[in-house]
């Protein structure tokens, strides 16, 4: 009997290392076909190539072709898998560092030039004496009003990037830049000093009121929790006893800064996400390492569709946390993570090698890029196949769909209108015109423009060629088309008419309509170009209703404890004897 237990253990064994052997080499064969498709897919394509080059009957542009060939395969994965050159990484570096070497303005392609649209307080291009408004003629001497060829090729950029390359240097360089002036005869030229820019991704923080502290965070760069850190302790000194931050339109960044500013808030060793991908080598778990600054300030967090990634990653994990009030829209549900990865010649490949999981254990990706439909479109997870997750104090959350507020808040809907007047500068040019008149405004909380002004701004209108898209006359022309196939038209013939008719476009009547949003449009472009960013924002903020609100929450400190309380259990229908 012994013997035949040994004989049985020994056959065990025997049978477990040649099925664990089988498996070695089906997954080694698999591998070795993997690898012959690699290379022989890279074969045909160089075949492909060096073919075309020789035989098509145009000469190929050898880097848009393949360029082209790699964006078109990037493209069936997911729109953050993407491949940067050499040109590429500079703009990649900025995104990530905010910091280059430049003029300090930002510019914009306008009437076939291009136009100093918003030069940054206290930075070159200001201390210059440039100007919104200016056009860019030369720098240096050279013709900055088209693209010259460069290197015997065309200038692979537009416009606006050729210009932008000549702006950029190295720090303490000096350039000479000739412009035109609206209401100056003659060209300008001036001598700007290079610096090193460091983009300012808190465009304002201040006090809302005697105890609401505000940030405003814009994007995720490097080092940039230690600019929320220092912006929190000083307004802490100024008697912050709660705190709003912003992270409306922020599309994220580095998610590392995410974990630092979480770390803030809540505190040390809390698991604050983690990331799961293909290499199960490269997952990674990120915890709060620091001691916190303050574990109880209220927080009302204000997110919208616009606030992705990084922002996110905040948002849910202080949400997951029971920490924050999250005051808005629905995130726009970003829960991938992008690495590197080297490529020769000074290229990248920006490529998804993760999802990431907040607290609560929930992947906030709400589009599902592995699963296209038949025309390659994707869409939105249905909250029906979504998850129930619970935050520490037992909250119901969800996955799959981005982070949803605690609190609802949608934003308030602005007219089309509003859109084209900016869009097609006609705001633009009217207050460039309306600054040569006025060399000081009052200060931005109190500032705005006349009736009178009003009135010289709808005649100025006027005699643009200015085109604007109506949504309800296009979807009045797709109804007429509906009803007339159907056969519905002639019983409701007169009302259709009836109901066009006052649909008709009518620019005088739309602009007094409208009048109040093209105001504090015109109002917002007028105060930045004498107070800048910051007296942009603080105009904003004294007009916007959601600031009103996240004041009104943290104000009603019953209401604030509840919405972040453990749900109270629903008592038996039926009553115990």
């Amino acid at each position: 009997m012994r013997n035949k237990r040994i004989v049985f253990f020994i056959l065990l064994i025997v049978s477990s290392f040649s099925i664990s052997n089988a498996q070695n080499v089906t997954d080694k064969d698999k591998l070795q076909e993997r690898y012959f498709d690699i290379n022989k897919n890279i074969e045909i394509f160089n075949s492909v190539l060096k073919e075309m080059d020789m035989f098509y009957v145009d000469t190929i542009d050898i880097n848009k072709t393949v360029r082209g060939g790699i964006d078109n395969m990037l493209g069936t994965l997911d729109p953050y898998t993407t491949y940067l050159n050499q040109e590429d990484m500079k703009e990649f570096s900025t995104q990530i560092t905010g910091e280059y070497a430049g003029i300090g303005a930002a510019i914009a392609h306008k009437d076939g030039k291009i136009v100093i649209s918003d030069p940054f307080e206290g930075k070159p291009a200001d201390k210059a004496g440039l100007k919104t408004g200016d056009y860019i003629l030369e720098i240096d001497g050279r013709d900055m009003t088209s693209c010259p060829k460069v290197g015997g090729e065309v200038y692979a950029r537009t416009l606006s990037n050729f210009v932008s390359n000549n702006l950029k240097g190295q720090p303490e360089t000096k350039i000479r830049i000739k412009v035109e002036r609206p209401g100056t005869k003659k060209p300008i030229t001036v001598d700007v000093i290079r610096e090193k820019i460091t983009l300012d991704i808190i465009p304002y923080y201040g006090m809302l009121d005697s105890t609401t502290g505000y940030i405003s965070l814009t994007s995720f760069t490097d080092k940039c929790a230690n600019d929320v850190k220092k912006a929190f302790l000083e307004l802490k000194e100024k008697g912050a006893t709660s705190l709003v931050f912003d992270l409306r339109q922020n599309g994220g960044g580095i998610l590392e800064e995410a974990v630092q500013i979480v770390n803030m808030f809540v505190p040390k060793g809390k698991t604050v996400l983690s990331t799961k991908g293909k290499l199960k080598q490269l997952d990674r778990t990120y915890k709060t390492t620091l001691e916190p600054i303050d574990t109880e300030v209220p927080i009302v967090v204000l997110i919208d569709r616009g606030s992705a990634s990084a922002s996110e990653i905040v948002a849910g994990a202080l949400q997951d946390m029971d920490r924050a009030i999250l005051l808005g829209e629905r995130t726009f549900g970003k829960g991938l993570v992008q690495s590197t990865r080297e490529i020769p010649y000074g290229g990248a490949l920006k490529v998804t090698t993760a999802k990431y999981y907040i607290p609560s254990g929930r992947c906030i990706q709400a589009i599902d890029y592995s699963h296209r439909n038949a025309d390659g479109s994707v869409g939105r997870i249905p909250d029906s196949l979504t998850t129930v997750f619970y935050t520490e104090k037992g909250r119901m959350v969800r996955d799959g769909g981005g982070v949803s507020p605690d609190i609802k808040f949608e934003e308030e809907k602005v007219p089309s209108m509003t859109y084209y007047l900016s869009n097609q500068y006609i705001v633009f040019d009217w207050v460039t015109n309306w600054v040569l008149k006025h060399k000081k405004i009052d200060s931005p909380e109190t500032f705005s423009i006349t009736d009178e002004d009003y009135e010289d701004f709808k005649a100025f209108v006027k005699t643009k060629d200015f085109q604007y898209d109506r949504m309800s006359e296009k979807s009045m022309t797709a109804l007429k088309e509906v009803m007339e196939f159907e056969g519905h038209m002639k019983y409701a013939e007169e009302e259709f008419k009836a109901l066009e008719a006052m649909l008709v476009p009518n620019l005088d009547r739309d602009l007094e309509t409208f009048k109040e949003h093209i105001v504090k449009l015109i109002n917002t472009e007028i105060i930045k170009r004498y107070y800048y960013q910051k007296g942009e924002a603080i105009y904003t903020l004294k007009n916007d209703k959601e600031i009103a609100k996240a004041i009104e929450i943290l104000k009603d400190k019953e209401l604030f404890v509840k919405t972040l309380s453990t749900p109270e259990k629903e008592e038996d229908s039926e009553a115990s004897n």
